[in-house]
């Protein structure tokens, strides 16, 4: 009898967790996924560590293909989605944008309609972000902290999307909408993704003469506090500034002094920030190549 205790008790665990299946609404399919998403989360970790821009350039589509793959079995994960919207931005800004702004507004898309089902997710639909004036400004209002990275990852991408498609009326006439999301973004939680909403409001006052809406103290600000959100360490924030910023403001010595800082300043305290700081490097280091050029 003690030896077929046990046996019994683990019969009526394996019937009971046989009849819990069916019940959970999810298939088989779906709770192997779900069940991978530490692996998912470390293989980002890892990635974001990387040093080695070509070995992040050749690993980076495989990741994106599994974190998709594993988006066929549980299409409405949320979290998944958003890591893709984060991964294909990634990619297309950090190894495609500058040499192939077609393909990479291409991948922008990509990820906005990724976000866009972890925005749905959190509330906002598709066809309310397109709908009337009031409904949506009632959706974003009803959403939490929880929505954030939805919030952000869908207005980044879509904004990247229309930066690349400027002579296009129809894509300028969604900019409010963009800018709606990342205010509710930034009201929700300033200190996501290292500030990243303030980078894009530095971008977006910073980078249009004020005669078409920009506002370069406004835009300032905005990099500053990222800069203080961050502790300095996320160099894309002076990158920015310069690019967008300095460049529009056609303060040629600011923005050479704000790109060499780039590249000499030391190795990120945060070994998350390798890879984003290996890139704003590279990208620093090509603006000032194009210096004679750009102004």
């Amino acid at each position: 009898m003690p030896l077929r205790t046990p046996l019994r008790r683990a019969a009526f665990a394996s019937l009971a967790m046989i009849a819990w299946l069916p019940l959970s609404g999810c298939s088989t399919s779906q709770l192997v996924a779900r069940g991978a998403s530490p692996l998912i989360d470390h293989g980002v970790a890892a990635m974001n560590r990387e040093t080695d821009l070509e070995l992040a350039r050749a690993s980076i589509p495989a990741n994106l293909k599994m974190i998709e793959a594993l988006l066929l079995a549980d299409p409405g994960n949320a979290a998944y989605r958003v890591q893709a919207a984060l991964g294909f931005y990634g990619y297309a800004l950090g190894f495609v944008e500058s040499s192939d702004p077609d393909r990479a507004a291409a991948l922008y898309l990509r990820a906005r309609d990724h976000a866009l089902v972890a925005l749905d997710r959190a509330g906002v639909t598709q066809a309310t972000i397109t709908g009337d004036t009031a409904g949506w400004e009632q959706a974003l209002a009803r959403l939490d902290a929880h929505a954030v990275p939805a919030l952000f990852w869908t207005a980044s991408a879509w904004a990247k999307w229309i930066e690349l498609q400027l002579d296009d009326p129809a894509r300028l006439a969604e900019l409010p909408r963009v800018e709606a999301l990342m205010q509710r973004a930034l009201a929700l939680d300033e200190a996501y993704y290292h500030g990243g909403a303030h980078v894009f409001f530095g971008v977006y006052y910073g980078g249009r003469a004020p005669m078409f809406g920009g506002d370069f103290a406004r835009a300032a600000r905005h990099f500053d506090r990222a800069a203080a959100l961050g502790q300095n360490q996320l160099l894309w924030v002076e990158v920015y500034r310069a690019r967008y910023l300095l460049r529009q403001m056609g303060d040629r010595a600011a923005f050479h002094a704000t790109l060499n800082r780039v590249l000499d300043a030391p190795a990120s305290a945060d070994p998350d920030l390798n890879l984003a700081n290996v890139l704003a490097r590279k990208q620093a280091a090509e603006l000032l190549a194009q210096e004679e050029d750009l102004f």
